[in-house]
């Protein structure tokens, strides 16, 4: 197999590759260092050994928080030093999503290869009445979907003669049969065509496939955003303009979708990194982006290159790469399988990818131009490769909320910058970390699939029968700034008004029952949203939590003129601190497991308090916030559980208890209510 190296050849070349030349192992940087200008590096301590001494400058601006731009992606892809390299984007990956790497149970579906046009690199479309061709009925593609399926991936050709009406019943009928299937489908390409063919606006024509049961949208399409190239190999083509404007307006409506690039072909390395910047530039509009995948081009019989020569495991595993450290603001970057063979997959997991795709049963487009990867994977193979890079394996929907853990030491990280003072420093041991919203932790942990985190407080108190308490918390005397309700109106006149609520947590949510009911004496109606919306246009106020909360604390929500921080509002009132969060443990947990957690846990706010971590920083600019303002919000919380705060549950669990009586009444766990003669909390 040319071009793809076996996993023993593919070790013994990174060996190589990487042995050559001077060792610049970057310095410890304690944070009183200074640079010039406004940044300055908070900490850095690492045992990268740099190679490739350019590649230094680019780690200490990563550590101050900085962007890299396009010359810096530029030294990213010369660089030789790709096992330093590779570091980099492991470090950012895990500061992202910690332990985890995802994958789906899902099914590819690729309804007919008759198409309109006839692009270069393609070996899939054929044209109607030539050999190959084939058309599947909406019958067929229900066959294909088995039960345990839970995202269809649909993407095709250009057909010339289907009907409008034959994509949306498509999507009713897989939605009636398969509830519980996640339809992630038609690319931008797609998109476009219905809009022209059946002279729909495109907003017009993606409201029709969401309303017919549309989840996401996946990245295809893309290939590269380079007239250059559009120019040579698919001039009929989508361009950049149109693609992006695709996925906005997708955004815009709460469709989540992927972004791609085909790379390996003709496009040179600055066209590949402005496509990155590009994509990030609508991530920063948007933040509608879930993952990125790099694809590997695969020559087939297209002339563009020798139908056996694929792009090489160094190149891909370097795209990944670089990929993870120029993507900043995208969550998740994927190591499609398909294209990049499993070893090279496997490997990309400690080079900054968080995600193998999943089973892909019924590939057809990649497979028809050469790829020399399976058809499929079982769902157990994946979880092996996860299993060996020293990852959790994530089963996911098409949205990456969790639906099952594989990994018996999974501990749930709140992903917010409020709670990275007890991951920085984080000394893993048996335990991994699973980055996943505070609702989302309740759930899993109510199934027995999380083993120990910081629980929303409500989700501790309806789980106590299982869990134990631990002696840390996320608390907070005053303001918060990351727990606001967006309003038109003043308290005094939210009453029968509607509110939207975030579906990320319960204990903020009751916190807002409370004030309402108690402090101002009035009932509003509350209305979960949907993880993804972002048009709150119909509702008089929002309750929004954690860095989406804290990104618009400084200019406000558009479209409300009022902000009112719930913590604030608390205090106030009842001038005792409020406790957000709890760390509690599965009880069947091992004496000893318990007591590795709770050491964890002491060592890595001693570390942080002694020496607070860069990735801080880093964070906090993700979402608009200086290294002084992210120090500033990080200084308010409390992160012991002490006789306040013990005292403030107890308060809070009394008046939550007798609030929105159309939901079961609550009591205060024992475990956490203060005893005569000075409390004292149970704890694991």
């Amino acid at each position: 197999m040319e071009g793809r190296v076996c996993t023993s050849n593919f070790r013994l070349q990174i060996a190589k590759f990487t042995s050559i030349g001077t060792a610049f192992r970057a310095p410890q940087i304690t944070r009183d260092a200074r640079i010039t200008g406004p940044s300055r590096i908070l900490k850095m301590t690492t045992d990268i050994a740099f190679n490739d001494e350019k590649l230094l400058p680019l780690w200490h601006k990563l550590q101050r928080g900085e962007r890299f731009s396009l010359a810096d992606g530029l030294i990213l892809m010369g660089t030789n030093d790709l096992i330093a390299l590779g570091k980099m984007a492991a470090t950012i990956q895990q500061e992202i999503n910690g332990h985890a790497v995802y994958f789906a149970m899902n099914q590819k579906i690729e309804p007919s290869n008759i198409c309109v046009l006839a692009c270069r690199f393609c070996n899939f479309a054929v044209k109607p009445r030539q050999s190959g061709a084939y058309d599947m009925s909406i019958e067929d593609i229900l066959r294909l979907i088995k039960p345990e399926v839970r995202e269809v991936h649909i993407t095709g050709s250009l057909h010339p003669d289907r009907p409008w009406s034959y994509y949306l019943t498509m999507l009713r009928r897989i939605k009636e049969e398969f509830p519980a299937t996640d339809i992630k489908a038609f690319t931008a390409v797609e998109i476009d065509y219905f809009h022209r063919k059946f002279k729909l606006p495109v907003r017009e024509v993606l409201q029709q496939l969401q309303e017919a049961g549309l989840d996401a949208l996946p990245g295809g399409g893309a290939e590269v955003f380079s007239e250059r190239v559009r120019r040579l190999l698919c001039p009929r083509k989508i361009g950049a303009e149109t693609w992006l404007k695709i996925h906005k307006t997708a955004h815009l409506l709460g469709i989540r979708s992927n972004a791609t690039l085909l790379y390996g072909h003709i496009e040179t390395c600055e066209e590949r990194l402005q496509h990155l910047l590009r994509l990030r530039e609508l991530q920063d509009e948007t933040n509608g982006f879930l993952a990125f995948i790099p694809l590997a081009f695969q020559p087939g019989q297209t002339d563009i290159k020798p139908p056996l020569e694929f792009t090489s495991a160094l190149e891909d595993l370097k795209m990944i790469a670089v990929s993870r450290l120029m993507l900043d603001n995208f969550p998740h970057i994927k190591a499609y399988w398909v294209m990049l063979t499993e070893d090279v997959a496997a490997t990309a997991l400690n080079f900054g990818a968080d995600d193998l795709e999943g089973t892909v049963g019924g590939e057809k487009i990649a497979h028809d131009a050469g790829a020399v990867a399976p058809m499929s994977l079982a769902g157990e193979r994946l979880i092996n490769i996860i299993r060996d890079a020293g990852k959790i394996p994530v089963e996911r929907n098409a949205h990456y909320q969790p639906l099952a853990i594989h990994d018996a030491y999974a501990v749930g990280k709140i992903p917010y910058l409020n709670s990275l003072p007890f991951y920085n420093h984080f000394e893993r041991g048996r335990f991994k970390l699973l980055p996943i919203t505070p609702r989302h932790m309740g759930l899993l942990a109510d199934k027995g699939l999380i083993t120990a985190g910081l629980f929303s407080l409500m989700d501790y108190i309806s789980q106590e029968d299982r869990l134990e308490v631990m002696n840390y918390g996320l608390a907070v005397r005053g303001q918060v700034q990351s727990v606001l309700l967006f309003s038109h109106c003043p308290w005094s006149d939210l009453a029968g008004k509607k509110i939207g609520v975030t579906d990320a947590t319960a204990t903020s949510v009751q916190l807002l029952r409370v004030l309402l009911e108690k402090k101002y004496k009035l009932k509003a109606h509350l209305e979960r949203m949907a993880g993804d919306e972002h048009d709150y246009r119909r509702f008089d106020a929002v309750l929004l939590i954690g860095d989406e909360a804290l990104r618009h604390y400084k200019c406000g929500l558009p479209g409300f003129k009022n902000t009112f921080d719930l913590a604030r509002e608390w205090y106030a009132w009842q001038k005792l601190p409020f406790v957000f969060a709890v760390w509690a443990v599965q009880k069947n947990l091992a004496p000893v497991g318990k007591r590795e957690l709770k050491t964890a846990l002491r060592r890595a706010l001693a570390q942080e308090k002694l020496e607070p971590s860069w990735l801080n920083a880093l964070h906090g600019r993700r979402i608009g916030l200086t290294p002084a303002e992210t120090d500033g919000y990080l200084a308010g919380f409390t992160y012991r559980l002490g006789k306040a705060e013990r005292k403030a549950i107890e308060v809070f669990c009394g008046l939550a208890a007798v609030v929105d009586t159309t939901t079961p009444p609550l009591s205060c766990p024992k475990s956490l209510v203060g005893h005569p003669g000075g409390s004292t909390i149970k704890t694991a």
